[in-house]
């Protein structure tokens, strides 16, 4: 099972309010349980029963939730967008009583803190990748982001 398929099956799970999913395919075995108490964040187990051997790559089935995502303004070629490089909460600011990293006019340098994502209890910090001005910020504060999915939009001029 792909590791994009494992994130696709927990943000699914999160989504659906179970607090517990187990499944087993072949040689692998996944157990994704949710706490109600935080936020319906969930943790993942991956367990592998027994040494995989060259198999076909299973069907990847779009979720429902996938199908219905909002389109999300494109960059314009001379402009930079920043993605997410994880699945987790994205945060705008520090710490609650602290201001917000950046904001839409600010001027960045490459290696810059845009904003912090939290997966797992850990807050990762994500650096602008190139200096520049933010056009767009293309995520609220606190809200649940994907991998891959488009944060930032900088223009390097």
């Amino acid at each position: 099972m792909e590791l994009k398929e494992i994130q696709n099956l927990i943000k699914f799970v999160a989504k659906s309010g179970a607090s517990e999913v187990s499944l087993e395919m072949g040689d692998i075995k996944i157990t994704i349980k949710t706490e109600k108490e935080e936020a319906n964040v969930p943790m993942a187990a991956v367990q592998q029963v027994a040494p995989v051997m060259a198999a076909p790559a299973p069907e990847v089935i779009a979720s429902p939730a996938a199908a219905i995502a909002a389109p999300v303004a494109e960059a314009a070629s001379n402009q930079h967008t920043v993605k997410s490089p994880i699945i987790g909460t994205f945060y705008r600011k520090p710490s609650p009583d602290k201001p917000n990293f950046v904001e839409v006019g600010d001027r960045v340098n490459e290696g810059d803190t845009l904003c912090v994502i939290e997966a797992m209890k850990l807050f990762n910090e994500i650096e602008a990748e190139t200096s520049g001005t933010i056009v767009q910020i293309l995520v609220d504060d606190s809200s649940p982001v994907e991998f891959d999915q488009p944060l930032f939009i900088i223009d390097p001029a």
